[in-house]
């Protein structure tokens, strides 16, 4: 049975990866492994290892903590679940990705127009 954790981790593992435009196969071949174990671990099947998920963090580009983002501690009221529901949300998913393909100058501007139109809405 999955645990909740190894699950939510694999989630976060899976879009980061899906986030820099990497597939499985190149994730596991950078870390050493099958890419069905990238697999158990995206679905939390299996537990990701300390040094293991070091090693996915280092080729991901991100800090480990950023794998338990969105979890709460144990008797802590849930965390909002905005950041677990954008993340699962294909389109959200493309347009962060298409966001921070733009150039820094143009993508600034693009986030303060954004901000602007929220704000009117």
């Amino acid at each position: 049975m999955k645990h909740p954790v190894d699950a939510h981790v694999g989630k976060r593992i899976r879009h980061r990866r899906w986030m820099v435009g990497m597939t499985q196969q190149q994730l596991a071949d950078k870390v050493g492994i099958k890419f069905q174990q990238i697999q158990k671990y995206e679905t939390g099947m299996n537990r990701v290892s300390a040094s293991r998920l070091w090693d996915i963090a280092e080729t991901l580009g991100v800090q480990i903590a950023f794998f338990f983002e969105g979890l709460a501690a144990e008797g802590d009221a849930p965390v909002a679940a905005a950041p677990s529901d954008f993340l699962a949300d294909k389109e959200a998913l493309d347009l962060v990705r298409s966001y921070y393909a733009i150039p820094e100058a143009q993508r600034r501007r693009l986030f303060d127009l954004a901000r602007v139109l929220s704000e009117a809405a």
